[in-house]
């Protein structure tokens, strides 16, 4: 409605101000004088109305001046004037209007396209239902092009999903049986099943809706400063006009003043620029909720981070699971997979995918319970079953000899008990985010000075992703009440930026200067106490809004200071006589229209730190970085088979020598040379340097003669295997092999493949 009554109101004052001209032409001037009253009427009206809104809301705003030029026009009967100022308002309101649609069209895209209903399964039928009547454990039919209702877990059949409403990214995103998938996401693929693991009042697009419903522009600080602004700049403009008018005796002079004092530039400039940021981070996959935390997160200099599912990719492998004395390996992980199929945290989605994979049926829980932090309960066949943190104090032999062999991997225990019994222990290690150290590079150059781990996981495991990272300082085994402190402790400090992603996360979020959540897989309560949302599992997207939020907020100032001054320039040369009424209202606009438009500059993409990949690069480095995830799994047999090396030889040694031989020459090397040949040259382009790739290219080459130096080996052992002058050396072989391999990977995938879909809007 207040679209259509800001393109009335235009209307009318540019037909009065045209109208008038006319009229003035053919010698009709006071028709033409009325014709421009008329137009200045029609502004002065909703004016009015205006300021007496902003005053019944406590707020004195610079519009005041607006008002006062427009009826200071009819009083010294400077019509044209009056008419221009009336095209300068609505012209003005119309273009900030016009601002805060098309920055806030990402946002409402968002919650257009939430799920309404669900199709869950009543005696073997599924039945479409209202998704408010979803609830935890419902088994769930999702057919294709269907939106999925809330958060949970594919049950049966793979799950091909477009997940661009919450992340951007523009190619389906495949989700086998057992792992997790988010509410809001469309499938793209064949229909299949899913277990409930949240109510839709608790899923992940329910709350992006529901900040991005909350998200406002007009809350930012900056805006808020525009009202500061006004205690000073109104009285200031009345002084000069007064004083204009007393020295010169000329109200008109008076006038002039008001009329180029007509401060659009603070009114619209700020809102403008921190709506546009708002629109921007949305497109990166970030809800920021409102322009306070936008600028919040533009001034953070202190940034602590969860660990698992936010610096690591949150895709847990498990490793292994060991059984306590009476137990079996299949029972410990049918009964711990039980429990952890609802729960959505990352570690739990891990081990049910694990053990659908081993084939295993797993029975419904019942009365489940989540302690943030701890674990989950659940009765399973009349027992009860405890996932998570060990919670006896004494702890045997096996325990203890399980503790230090998971300390010796850098792997994670997740600690299973029937009955409070210790049924065994499920050991998973999670890889380091390949795009987690550019991101914290990034954050740091964008001026985040001091980086934190805070973190409920082992000390040793912390610790050995602090150093690949180079994270300042670590908190681990920390509770969800110590990670509160911890943040608070921060926070005394400098402006701090929490990131987590599970719901023992939430109090530190909420306790942090600004909270930002893992949305895409991260917990609904999570999600609810913070301020930003990371709609995408990818870490990355922080720098982004980071350097969006900064940008904005100097975008906003510029645009107001600058028009401001202008304004301020102008009103002294009019106090002296030299710039009438109407040549004021006209450079007034002209202002007006310069300073709206380099606010929206913020709706476009910055010269940030990351890089513009063409789509001929991307979908190089989306290819190569889908064979790395096909080939990293086999480089573990690298070093198993070195460890296996005994003297004398086992039987079988040769051919396991001669596998791993195989994968090398006939899987791994004609990727290397691929990536020497095709993508080391876009990179180099990219980068716009040739020799970037260098030592990258001096690794494939290492890597080259040790594969030969392997063959020769193997030759020398035949037919009946290495001897024993042969192992130490194959021994170095292999092992060196294997590190070669694994620090390679990593720094591809750190440096190149990092830039895939985030280095392009």
């Amino acid at each position: 409605m207040r679209r259509y009554g800001l393109v009335a109101l235009l209307v009318v004052t540019i037909g009065a101000l045209l109208g008038g001209g006319a009229l003035y032409l053919l010698g009709a001037v006071a028709a033409a004088d009325i014709a421009w009253a008329v137009g200045t009427l029609a502004a002065l009206l909703p004016a009015v109305w205006w300021l007496v809104s902003a005053l019944w809301r406590g707020r004195l705003g610079v519009d005041a001046i607006a008002v006062l030029a427009l009826g200071g026009a009819l009083a010294v009967q400077e019509y044209l004037a009056g008419a221009l100022i009336g095209v300068m308002l609505s012209t003005g309101q119309i273009l900030d209007d016009y601002a805060l649609r098309r920055a806030r069209r990402d946002l409402t895209a968002l919650y257009e396209r939430a799920p309404r209903t669900a199709r869950r399964y009543e005696d073997g039928t599924p039945h479409v239902i209202p998704v408010d009547e979803v609830r935890l454990g419902d088994l769930l039919l999702v057919p294709t092009g269907e939106t999925v209702p809330v958060d949970g877990v594919v049950r049966r059949g793979v799950a091909l999903l477009d997940e661009s409403a919450l992340t951007g990214e523009s190619l389906p995103v495949e989700h086998p049986e057992g792992e997790s998938v988010p509410s809001g996401v469309v499938n793209a693929g064949g229909a299949f099943e899913m277990r409930a693991t949240v109510t839709a009042a608790e899923s992940t697009y329910t709350g992006v809706v529901r900040l991005a419903r909350e998200t406002e522009a007009d809350s930012a600080p900056i805006v808020r400063l525009a009202d500061r602004f006004a205690a000073w700049f109104v009285p200031a403009t009345l002084l000069v006009a007064g004083l204009a008018w007393l020295v010169s005796r000329d109200p008109v002079r008076a006038v002039a003043v008001l009329v180029v004092a007509t401060p659009c530039p603070l009114l619209l400039a700020a809102p403008a620029a921190i709506a546009s940021g708002l629109s921007r981070t949305a497109r990166h996959g970030v809800v920021v909720k409102g322009g306070g935390a936008l600028e919040t997160l533009g001034r953070a200099r202190t940034l602590v981070l969860d660990k698992t599912g936010t610096l690591t990719v949150g895709r847990p492998q498990v490793v292994d699971v060991v059984p306590a004395p009476g137990r079996t390996r299949d029972e410990v992980l049918r009964l711990a997979a039980a429990v952890d199929q609802m729960s959505s945290h990352v570690l739990a989605s891990a081990i049910v995918r694990t053990a659908r994979e081993r084939g295993l049926e797993l029975p419904v829980p019942g009365d489940v319970r989540e302690e943030p932090g701890s674990g989950t309960s659940a009765l399973v066949e009349g027992a009860k079953v405890r996932v998570g943190k060990a919670r006896t104090a004494s702890r045997s032999e096996w325990e203890e000899t399980q503790r230090a062999r998971a300390a010796l991997d850098g792997a994670m225990t997740v600690w299973v008990s029937v009955d409070d019994a210790v049924a065994g222990v499920i050991l998973l290690r999670d890889e380091v985010r390949g795009d987690a150290g550019r991101t914290l590079r990034r954050l740091r150059s964008a001026g985040i000075d001091r980086v934190v781990m805070l973190t409920g996981d082992r000390a040793e495991v912390a610790e050995s992703v602090a150093t690949v990272l180079g994270i300042d300082q670590v908190f681990a085994e920390r509770s969800p009440a110590d990670k509160v402190a911890g943040v608070r402790e921060e926070v005394r400090r400098a402006t701090t930026a929490m990131v987590g992603d599970g719901v023992n996360d939430a109090p530190a979020l909420a306790a942090a200067d600004v909270g930002v959540a893992m949305g895409a897989r991260g917990s609904g309560a999570s999600a609810q106490a913070a301020d930003v949302v990371l709609t995408t599992d990818r870490i990355d997207r922080l720098a982004d809004a980071m350097e969006v939020a900064r940008r904005s907020r100097r975008i906003a100032v510029q645009s107001a200071g600058v028009g401001i001054g202008l304004s301020l320039a102008a009103m002294i040369v009019a106090a002296f006589g030299f710039l009438p009424p109407a040549g004021g209202a006209l450079l007034q606009e002209g202002i007006d229209i310069a300073v709206i438009l380099n606010a929206l500059r913020a709706l476009a993409p910055g010269l940030g730190a990351r890089q513009r990949v063409s789509g001929r690069t991307d979908a190089l480095l989306r290819r190569f970085e889908s064979e790395h995830a096909e080939l990293r799994p086999p480089l573990e047999s690298i070093r198993d088979v070195a460890d296996a090396l005994t003297s004398p030889p086992a039987p079988g040694t040769l051919t396991e020598l001669r596998r791993v031989h195989d994968f090398l020459t006939e899987d791994l090397l004609p990727h290397e040379h691929d990536e020497e040949e095709r993508l080391y040259p876009a990179m180099g382009e990219l980068l716009g340097d040739s020799e970037a790739t260098v030592t990258m290219s001096r690794a494939h080459a290492e890597i080259d003669r040790l594969v030969t130096r392997l063959g020769r080996h193997i030759e020398l052992a035949e037919p009946g295997g290495p001897h024993p002058e042969q192992l130490d050396d194959l021994r170095a072989c292999l092992y060196g092999l294997y590190a070669v391999l694994t620090l390679h990977f990593a720094q591809e995938e750190e440096a190149y493949f990092s830039l895939a879909t985030s280095g392009r809007d």
